[in-house]
């Protein structure tokens, strides 16, 4: 990247780029201009070093800058290679084969809740099409670093949990864990946001919320660790106020270290939405805040 003390012309996530940076983006473009964007997107990776913790180059990151490069009116790509195809939006009407048997008393009348990660075609269409009709939000578009899980009881699905890349920016959070601006930017892969918690509305088991939670957070370090190279320190999700009192995350010991201000971003602004949430966090480590606030070599 350029000079530290070179005014910054443009922000992306956690990239800063001064002019020389624009200057050497624009190089780059014209160098491979044949090539494609992808290509040029792959050549920046290699010039910076841009990787996932993985060890993979950040490509989708890169082609992302670049889009938001050309509408700034900064750079100037190619053409694109590829003609998009205009497939129909999946509307999840067509049904799984899966248990719809309604399940109440208590949790120990059961078999003991078992957590599955998604695989496959057939999983994945389960977990969103479960997602689609029976959560609020709807099914979720997960990139970037992800996990997606199946809750059973015996041979039935009764949940699911879906896990993801932390936010960006969450004042109460970062208060909380009392990290710099630069230890965030290094280290923030080393969160994973519970982006979708769903218990079927035929399942009413007193406690089995909280008991899941509590099931995924203890194994969730160590499926990230084999899924990208690294593991997790924290855990965080947010509820919506309006519908929810948090009841099962407060039962499965998480915190909450305060609310949202109700702001959503687009692109590089923050965009009001009125929906306060509150921020509970849950540490997966012992040590999480001195590893996430150690100093930086």
């Amino acid at each position: 990247m350029g000079n530290p003390a070179d005014p910054i012309v443009f922000r992306h996530r956690c990239r800063d780029l001064t002019a020389a940076d624009i200057t050497n983006i624009q190089a780059t473009i014209l160098a491979h201009y044949a090539r494609g964007r992808t290509y040029i997107g792959v050549q920046l990776c290699e010039q910076w070093d841009w990787r996932q913790t993985n060890g993979q180059y950040k490509a989708f990151a890169a082609r992302d800058l670049l889009l938001r490069l050309e509408r700034a009116g900064l750079v100037e790509l190619p053409a694109p290679q590829r003609t998009k195809v205009n497939r129909p939006r999946q509307n999840y009407e067509q049904m799984p084969l899966f248990i719809q048997t309604p399940l109440g008393g208590t949790l120990a009348q059961h078999p003991a809740p078992r957590l599955q990660a998604v695989h496959g075609a057939a999983g994945h269409y389960l977990w969103d099409y479960l997602l689609a009709h029976y959560h609020y939000l709807g099914r979720p578009t997960l990139v970037g670093e992800h996990l997606k899980q199946l809750v059973f009881l015996g041979e039935q699905v009764v949940g699911c949990l879906g896990w993801a890349s932390a936010a960006w920016k969450i004042g109460p959070r970062d208060a909380h864990i009392g990290w710099s601006l630069q230890q965030r930017r290094v280290r923030l892969a080393l969160l994973a946001n519970n982006v979708r918690f769903l218990i079927l509305p035929w399942v009413r088991l007193p406690h089995l919320a909280s008991c899941v939670l509590g099931l995924s957070v203890r194994g969730l370090s160590a499926l990230w660790q084999r899924r990208y190279g690294h593991g997790l320190q924290l855990a965080e999700t947010f509820v919506d106020n309006a519908r929810f009192a948090g009841t099962c995350y407060r039962a499965a010991n998480w915190q909450c270290v305060g609310q949202t201000q109700g702001h959503a971003k687009r692109g590089h602004r923050y965009l009001p939405h009125g929906i306060v949430k509150s921020i509970y966090l849950y540490p997966l480590t012992r040590h999480w805040r001195e590893t996430l606030t150690a100093e930086l070599s």
